[in-house]
């Protein structure tokens, strides 16, 4: 079976092959950064080592620019898109806001069956605002959600505070509360001392038509 990269993997694999061709070499975590617009090299760093895991790049440690490709890969091909799922298309997300309903309460958004765990029930918000922007989620991209009980520290989640706002950011239980931490340097993180789970986001789907 092909490899499954997610939007922000095949646009980051996508620049580091044209770089590659342009130039003769990789390019480094700054000069990614820059083509990809994330300004955390850390975020840069993460979906580098995903893509590595993927076996689609190669990097030389201790080399600026030890980013080679692996394979050849198709970054216009999605794994499976022949089976999809249709899944309930519930509304809009936006951080500190309450959850938005569709216009249409019936409407359904078509995923790659495969970015849905077995036996899972999921769901698609839409996003709004910038409060994930360093993790390449941004405003107009769909965020598929599985609803799941066990949530570990660093997955992202859509949480319900006890105002009734709601939020799409990255979980982390502390000792005595519940943080919320945004993927975006200028905000700062919620903190609560109950937070109900709406969802677990698996992938993000952007379309650019």
């Amino acid at each position: 079976m092909p490899v499954v990269l997610y939007q922000r993997q095949r646009d980051l694999l996508e620049f580091v092959q044209k770089y590659i061709k342009e130039h003769g070499y990789g390019p480094t975590l700054g000069e990614i950064g820059k083509g990809l617009g994330l300004s955390s090299p850390a975020t840069v760093h993460e979906h580098l080592k995903t893509l590595e895991a993927k076996g689609v790049i190669r990097r030389k440690s201790h080399e600026g620019r030890g980013i080679e490709i692996a394979a050849p890969y198709n970054t216009n091909y999605i794994a499976d898109l022949a089976s999809t799922l249709e899944i309930p298309l519930l509304g809009y997300i936006q951080a500190g806001k309450p959850l938005e309903q569709y216009d249409d309460p019936t409407a359904t958004f078509k995923v790659s069956a495969n970015l849905v765990p077995p036996g899972k029930i999921a769901f698609v918000l839409r996003v709004k605002g910038e409060s994930m922007i360093e993790d390449g989620i941004i405003e107009g991209d769909y965020a598929v959600l599985i609803k799941e009980e066990t949530i570990k520290n660093g997955d992202v989640v859509v949480a319900l505070l006890q105002n009734g706002l709601a939020t799409l950011k990255k979980y982390f239980k502390e000792t005595d509360r519940i943080k919320l931490m945004p993927a975006n340097a200028k905000m700062e993180p919620i903190y609560a001392t109950e937070v109900q789970v709406q969802g677990k986001l698996v992938a993000i789907v952007r379309r650019y038509l």
